[in-house]
């Protein structure tokens, strides 16, 4: 029963401890993919502060950089609770094993008495020719065997708990030391990231002195906006009504065909209902492959490829203030590394290139979806062309100094919040 209570002990302790690594290995990658983050906005924030003059997107850059940086405190927080659960777990099997050990040797110290005691073989003897009949006899003699024999198993035993115990003190040793390196590093993080509210501190206090002229700037951003929007609607309402037109040719040419059939039989012309209204997403996916296509974008929700292969967001979907100016992003503004590709981020057919102030924009319908990638230098995709998932459509071009991609996903008209979709 002893031993049983061990070996399950010992399952449990050994499932958690994978648990834990899983865990582990977890948030290193997330804390590593952090400081990719980190260092690609630092690198950018250094390029662009040759340029005296502030920008927003300096100021939104700074912003997602103290946000990272908290991320990876809160990770680094996250990695402490899991050696603090595993230290106190290895303490306690510490513990255990060194009861158990000493109870063993207990035991073992009370067989070799006794083994002492009948050391000689006249002894044994003695022992096995004072039995009453042979039975016994035979009896005693599988008792002093089987006594040996589990005399080696405990010796053996034993050394194998000290392994044991051994082995968890080196990693309760390794954890304890881990834990020390990792306070280390919350320290300094929670440093950088002092020095990056000052930071930011001195920013909004420079853009709140010249705010007039950042409103000026805030104006003419909306104002760039809001054509590029018009553009992108209107390139989808073109979509919608092309699907529209095509259905109803489809609807029409069924009908003469079911008429002209009708004629060649000498039945009378069968009756046509008025068409049902459709919605634009009903148009969008009235082909089986339009349909199956929609369905496979949102079966992907949430581990689409991100659009360009690394970079970090750094202005978010939806309303946002700076002052007293307002203005909305219908997606999100990833900064990136100079020169970067951006990638279609699923299987679709691209239906508009359009060049504007200088850029380009290409729009990807997937079905009833479109996902949109803004302020590219150069495209390498045309109109009509059908594009893979993380095929290259062109580079990103700079916006305020810093290489920018301004990427959407819409439902038809309506804007979607890419967070959503993309892989976190």
């Amino acid at each position: 029963m002893k031993l049983n209570k061990v070996l399950l002990l010992l399952l449990f302790l050994l499932s958690a401890s994978v648990v834990f690594g899983q865990s582990s290995a977890e948030l290193k990658r997330k804390k590593e993919a952090i400081q990719r983050e980190i260092d690609l906005l630092q690198k950018n924030a250094n390029k662009a502060a040759k340029n005296k003059k502030l920008t927003l997107s300096q100021i939104n850059a700074l912003n997602a950089k103290i946000r990272l940086m908290q991320s990876k405190i809160s990770v680094i927080n996250s990695e402490m609770k899991n050696l603090d659960n595993q230290i106190h777990e290895n303490t306690n099997v510490v513990h255990n094993l060194k009861g158990q050990l000493g109870q063993l040797k207990k035991e073992y110290a009370s067989m070799i008495r006794f083994a002492q005691r009948n050391r000689n073989s006249y002894d044994k003897m003695m022992f096995i020719f004072a039995a009453k009949d042979f039975n016994q006899a035979y009896k005693r003699i599988k008792y002093l065997q089987q006594f040996g024999q589990y005399r080696k198993k405990q010796a053996d035993y034993i050394q194998g708990k000290q392994k044991d115990l051994n082995y968890k003190i080196v990693i309760l040793d390794k954890s304890l030391k881990e834990k020390s390196n990792l306070l280390h590093e919350q320290e300094q993080e929670k440093s950088k990231l002092g020095k990056n509210k000052s930071e930011q501190s001195q920013v909004l206090n420079k853009f709140s002195k010249e705010e007039k002229q950042y409103r000026q700037d805030i104006a003419t951003r909306k104002k760039i906006a809001a054509q590029l929007d018009r553009n992108i609607r209107a390139a989808i309402a073109r979509e919608i009504e092309k699907a529209r037109r095509e259905a109803e040719e489809e609807r029409l040419a069924a009908e003469r065909a079911a008429a002209a059939k009708a004629k060649a039989e000498n039945k009378p012309a069968p009756a046509t209902a008025a068409p049902k209204a459709k919605t634009s997403s009903g148009y969008l996916t009235a082909t089986p492959e339009a349909a199956r296509l929609s369905s496979q974008f949102e079966s992907n929700r949430g581990s689409l490829p991100w659009p360009v292969a690394t970079g970090s967001i750094i202005e978010r979907f939806g309303r946002h203030m700076e002052g007293q100016a307002s203005y909305t992003n219908d997606g999100v503004n990833i900064e990136t590394s100079e020169g970067a590709a951006v990638r279609a981020v699923f299987n679709g057919k691209v239906t508009t290139v359009m060049e504007q102030y200088g850029r380009y924009f290409v729009l990807i319908k997937h079905g009833e979806y479109f996902t949109v990638y803004q302020n590219l230098k150069s495209v390498n995709v045309s109109k009509d062309q059908e594009v893979t998932t993380k095929q290259t459509i062109g580079t990103v071009g700079n916006t305020e100094g810093t290489p920018q991609l301004q990427f959407q996903i819409r439902r038809g008209m309506s804007a979607q919040n890419p967070e959503a979709w993309i892989a976190k």
